[in-house]
């Protein structure tokens, strides 16, 4: 059978249908994220035909600096600036009004239904929510460290590795995202100091194996950076003890903070509940304690933060979605 015959169009043949946002729309939905489980969200609300927006800084969201992915069904082996452009492929092929560069600066309930402010000043009305803003780099906030962002201080080996061929650098953090920017400097950087504030390491043993073979790598398990050093640049770094023993003074041209993630939902605060991290509380439908408003992927509570789950968790909230509207507000 022709499926053509009948109406109906297989993706790989739909001409890319992104629409521009519309601040005079009602939509049926807003997704605030671009990440995996932003855009997995959107491509599953299009497929209901919810009139549908997306507001995100960029497509990609923490997959845009993912240098390697092993463990997404479907591809043995992707970078996450490849998959990344899987997603956006596929969120093109849908009528969602996109609003890409721009970030929710506020979530408001208006009158039975919702509205965002971004921080560009649009202000866009909808029935129902996503929230699906993901994570940011924790920061040390150490003295030193915020003048210094971009003159050797970076959250982004993916990114920013290939600019320290040959020079001593300093990795803070002791889990998987630390010992991932390890791997990324060893063929690069010269030697490369790890210090982690705990005494004991947190990151996977193939991760750990990798940094282990290689002459270039230091640690300083138990410690913590005090000051980063440096006037126009990265000059070194001060660290001590977490029992307080006698600082040391490391020369390195760059910083790699590798800490964890906070999560975006600064936008929410005093609307919908959130835990003592800051992520938001949903149950397993990613429902929030809110009506109409649901929530998915790293900003969340669930735990384990991949893009696997990031993408589930975002097709279930928009089926929830829909169905909110289905029953609750009549569409």
């Amino acid at each position: 059978m022709d499926l053509r015959s009948i109406g109906m169009i297989l993706p790989q043949q739909r001409e890319v249908q992104a629409q521009p946002a519309n601040e005079a729309t009602l939509y049926d939905l807003i997704i605030i994220g671009g990440g995996p489980a932003g855009m997995t969200a959107a491509v599953y609300a299009a497929r209901k035909r919810l009139a549908t927006l997306l507001v995100s800084k960029d497509l990609g969201g923490q997959t845009l600096v993912t240098p390697e992915v092993e463990n997404y069904m479907g591809y043995q082996y992707i970078t996450g600036e490849e998959l990344a452009a899987k997603f956006q492929e596929q969120v093109k092929q849908f009528p969602i009004a996109l609003d890409v560069g721009d970030e929710v600066e506020k979530l408001a309930t208006e009158g039975g239904q919702f509205s965002v402010t971004t921080q560009g000043g649009k202000r866009f009305r909808e029935r129902t929510v996503i929230i699906a803003s993901g994570k940011r780099s924790r920061a040390l906030n150490v003295p030193g460290e915020k003048g210094l962002i971009g003159r050797g201080v970076s959250y982004c080996a993916t990114c920013d590795a290939p600019l320290f061929a040959g020079k001593d650098v300093a990795v803070i953090g002791g889990g998987n995202s630390a010992f991932t920017a390890v791997a990324d400097l060893i063929p690069i950087a010269g030697q490369i100091y790890v210090v982690n504030f705990a005494t004991n390491w947190q990151a996977d043993a193939i991760l750990l194996e990798r940094a282990e073979r290689s002459d270039k790598v230091i640690p300083f398990l138990g410690h913590q950076v005090v000051e980063i050093q440096g006037q126009n640049r990265v000059e070194g770094i001060v660290i001590q003890p977490r029992n307080g023993g006698e600082a040391k003074e490391l020369a390195v041209q760059g910083v790699f903070v590798e800490i964890g993630l906070v999560p975006n939902s600064e936008f929410a605060r005093g609307l919908v509940q959130l835990n003592r991290e800051g992520e938001v509380v949903v149950d397993c439908k990613g429902q929030t304690n809110v009506p109409g408003v649901f929530a998915a992927g790293d900003v969340t509570i669930v735990p384990e933060k991949q893009i696997i789950i990031a993408a589930g968790e975002g097709a279930k909230a928009a089926l929830s979605a829909y169905e909110y509207l289905l029953t609750k507000v009549g569409i």
